[in-house]
């Protein structure tokens, strides 16, 4: 299914012009054991509705995003760079 993200540099972009990177979750400490890391690593939560996701505008500014995505109706709800405030 095709749909149109909106990219904070280039505005709103078909989403075969990026890279999926995956679900942000919660990163385990430097310290933590091996299967924790693994865990972060390989387990996805993968829930229907909505998700915070990491994109890279691969054919635009070459920039990574986060975008605020209802994943069942692929409506996207928000999106902002790292380290910038939500909105």
């Amino acid at each position: 299914m095709s749909f149109l993200l909106p990219c904070p540099n280039c505005g709103e972009r078909s989403v075969y012009e990026f890279r999926f990177g995956g679900e942000i979750k919660q990163r385990p400490a430097l310290d933590a054991p091996i299967e924790q890391w693994a865990d972060y690593r390989f387990n996805r939560v993968n829930a229907a509705g909505v998700q915070t996701e990491w994109w890279f505008h691969s054919s635009g500014c070459r920039q990574w995003l986060q975008a605020v995505r209802n994943t069942v109706s692929n409506e996207v709800l928000q999106t902002y760079f790292p380290g910038e405030e939500r909105p």
